[in-house]
């Protein structure tokens, strides 16, 4: 019988991956617990997360270290992540396997990283983060349970792919149709409250940020990546990209101010919404929550059964019809859920779910050391 309790998996996972390395590898691996400014950085672009690559590993290490990242997933998430890991593959032909990013090989399957704080234990704290180009997955675990999963990115290019049988390879395809379809059902008093701006910002808001602040606004992409490049023409390269982007997609300053964060959720909230609306933006928020396992999700899902879904805002920026640019934000109390599809000619999709409170475990982890400290 599985064990129900997802800390658990996840300790004897992790113990049975560090137990695998060699001292050089276990080097890369691990670090101390709680190493706060490291444990709060994560990526998603092509950049080093931090840790240990698969490309590092043996193929029975590798073995273990995907059993480890299973147990931080739901089936249907661990299935996604694995999808938009092999889509590097794809990516690099269709960018002509030009792309290299200052190592030998540009788009890399292999290039994720896996790295443990402290010391894989039901008892004292402990956290772990997977991460590589458009997959970022950490779990903080305390007291016998996982206190926070968030930030949890998911991103996928190509958004669309072609396989046999006229049939589309779409890993978030979800979130962009019952997105489009809840905008779409809006009549014109609604839509008006929901709508932000009629151009969509060419990423998420909050980007990579440790923690969401009041007013934060869209990440140049040069600063989404571990350090800047010194080598000329990549550092050149993504500062081009960036500023393509917004010249392409149209974004002016206004466009920016609309879509900045704020504490005061933007939007339509759902209590302004009809129940056939309400269970739309329902089944929305549960593609981002049920990222993780499923005793998990069902923990998270509990903050919004009911009523308390009233307070969850749904908000829009771009157009509406397939193939137009758009971004769109759940927010709520304990709540940031974040899509952007604009780039590459609206076919790179960028998605991320937040507790701008409890990111990281920050709340509960925060709570724990007070305890510990006061007992002392």
């Amino acid at each position: 019988m599985t064990e129900r309790n997802p800390a658990v998996r996840m300790v004897e996972a992790a113990r049975a991956w560090l137990d695998s390395l060699d001292h050089e590898q276990r080097a890369a691996a691990a670090l101390p617990w709680p190493s706060e400014e490291e444990r709060h950085r994560w990526y998603y672009t092509p950049t080093d997360h931090g840790g240990l690559p698969l490309l590092r590993m043996r193929p029975a290490q590798q073995s273990l270290a995907m059993q480890l990242v299973a147990t931080g997933f739901s089936r249907a998430g661990y299935v996604t992540a694995s999808t938009i890991m092999g889509l590097e593959n794809v990516l690099a032909q269709v960018e002509g396997w030009q792309v290299n990013w200052g190592r030998e090989r540009g788009r890399d399957p292999q290039m994720y990283w896996l790295r443990i704080f402290g010391e894989p234990s039901v008892h004292s704290p402990w956290s772990w983060r997977f991460g590589g180009h458009h997959v970022s997955v950490q779990h903080a675990v305390a007291g016998g349970r996982v206190v926070g999963s968030t930030p949890c990115f998911f991103g996928a290019d190509p958004a669309e792919s072609p396989l046999l049988g006229s049939h589309l390879l779409r890993p978030l395809g979800a979130s962009e149709d019952l997105a489009r379809d809840l905008v779409r059902s809006l009549d014109e008093e609604q839509a008006a409250c929901a709508l932000l701006a009629p151009v969509a910002p060419v990423d998420i808001v909050g980007g990579n940020r440790p923690r969401i602040g009041d007013g934060d606004m869209v990440i140049p992409l040069p600063e989404l990546w571990r350090g800047r490049f010194t080598e000329p023409h990549l550092a050149e390269r993504v500062e081009s990209m960036h500023r393509g982007a917004e010249k392409q997609a149209g974004v002016q300053p206004e466009h920016h101010e609309a879509v900045k964060l704020t504490t005061a959720p933007k939007g339509l909230p759902a209590g302004r919404m009809s129940s056939d609306q309400q269970e739309q933006l329902r089944a929305l928020l549960e593609v981002y929550l049920g990222r993780i396992p499923e005793e998990l999700a069902e923990r998270e899902a509990a903050k919004f059964a009911g009523d308390k879904l009233h307070n969850v805002h749904f908000a829009w920026a771009g157009g509406i019809g397939r193939g137009q640019p758009h971004y769109y934000r759940l927010q709520g109390p304990r709540l940031l859920a974040e899509y952007d599809n604009t780039q590459r000619d609206v076919n790179h999709i960028h998605t991320v779910w937040r507790d701008p409170e409890g990111d990281f475990g920050h709340d509960v982890l925060a709570h724990h050391l007070r305890e510990f400290h006061d007992r002392g």
